[in-house]
């Protein structure tokens, strides 16, 4: 057996048989069992036990430890594959199939996780390829970053309607998509019409009317009366953007005006990644040949985009929770519930760890 000196803590099941069966012919040769044992060096109480899993057919020892005690249930992994299969085309991202199962009040577990469950049934999330960040100029220091104080405006293209620009205006803040113009023209007259319906539909009119009269009022005395910005836009060096009748129509609405470098689109970022998501998330968009109907698909892509999917760059909520003010409630609620999720499963393992029973008294 290869044993010399006291039987060490742990020995296998081969050890512990051959040790029985010394015992054995030691008590038929006339041996007391408890001398027998100290010869062996061997507890006799552990002994004694060995004969008792002898007899139920267990002298292997069962595995150290009983697994991570905050280790998946086993509905958490299935709850985690459905959301694959509901919410991977969509979400694309072990990190926002994370932040999903939350949001839908799934389940709650870390985007590690979500990616180590998904390798070990073989799933693969489909990613498409991103634009990268870059260095920007800085913006005024009147720029608050509260929703409605920084818009960003581009225009682009779809494949089968070359011919038809895309004006779209997006809070910067908040990632919400406000609004698009599509139009055969790519003038400064769509950027004005893009901006009343955005200002619009914000609900911004009014609060521009009433500052500027306000603020003509308390500048009569002056000479020329410069009226304070209430808003930022952030475009490109577009002619559209750079003419004298949308600088014009954007002074006269209080906002100004913040251009990117030329030739350096990622200055404006957040409108590319934004282009850049609609053409990967919604390929059919650049198989769609007539403006109507792109004009119709798009505005039903803005509720989806704004409504139901979920934007890294807010925290993994959906632009109209960050627009609306839901976004810090959200992203708190996934918090705790990742740490009520992780006490429940350290719970749960705690209760089903095999406890080891004390051996009887002979």
């Amino acid at each position: 057996m290869g044993l010399s000196g006291p039987v060490p803590r742990r020995v296998d099941a081969a050890t512990k048989a051959g040790l029985l069966r010394l015992i054995d012919k030691a008590t038929k040769a006339g041996w007391r069992h408890r001398r027998a044992c100290a010869y062996l060096q061997l507890a006799e109480g552990r002994a004694w036990r060995w004969y008792e899993r002898r007899e139920a057919g267990r002298l292997d020892d069962h595995r150290s430890g009983a697994g991570a005690v905050h280790g998946l249930l086993a509905d958490e992994r299935a709850a985690i594959i459905a959301l694959f299969d509901q919410w991977g085309e969509v979400d694309r991202s072990h990190r926002k199939l994370a932040h999903r199962g939350s949001y839908e009040q799934l389940v709650w577990v870390s985007p590690a996780t979500v990616r180590r469950v998904l390798a070990a049934n073989g799933l693969v999330l489909r990613r498409p390829r991103r634009a990268g960040r870059s260095e920007r100029r800085p913006f005024p220091e009147w720029a608050t970053y509260e929703r409605n104080s920084i818009w960003i405006y581009d225009t682009t293209h779809f494949k089968r309607c070359p011919k038809t620009a895309v004006i779209t205006i997006m809070d910067l803040v908040t990632r919400k998509w406000i609004c698009e113009v599509v139009s055969a023209e790519e003038t400064g007259t769509q950027v004005q019409v893009a901006f009343c319906e955005a200002l619009e539909l914000e609900g911004l009119l009014d609060t521009i009317d009433a500052h500027v009269a306000d603020h003509a009022d308390r500048c009569l005395d002056a000479a020329v009366a410069v009226v304070e910005p209430i808003l930022l836009a952030v475009s490109d060096n577009g002619p559209q953007m750079t003419s004298g009748s949308t600088r014009e129509f954007m002074a006269m609405c209080a906002i100004a005006q913040h251009f990117g470098r030329p030739g350096t689109p990622t200055d404006q970022a957040w409108i590319e990644s934004l282009f850049s998501h609609i053409k990967a998330d919604w390929p059919h968009l650049d198989a769609i040949d007539d403006p109507a109907v792109l004009r119709a698909e798009l505005a039903v892509m803005r509720v989806e985009y704004n409504t139901v999917r979920l934007h890294a760059g807010i925290g993994y909520v959906t632009p109209d929770d960050e627009h609306e003010g839901r976004g810090p409630q959200i992203r708190r609620a996934r918090r705790v519930g990742l740490t009520r999720a992780r006490r429940q499963r350290i719970a749960y393992h705690r209760l089903q760890r095999h406890q080891r029973q004390p051996p009887e008294t002979r």
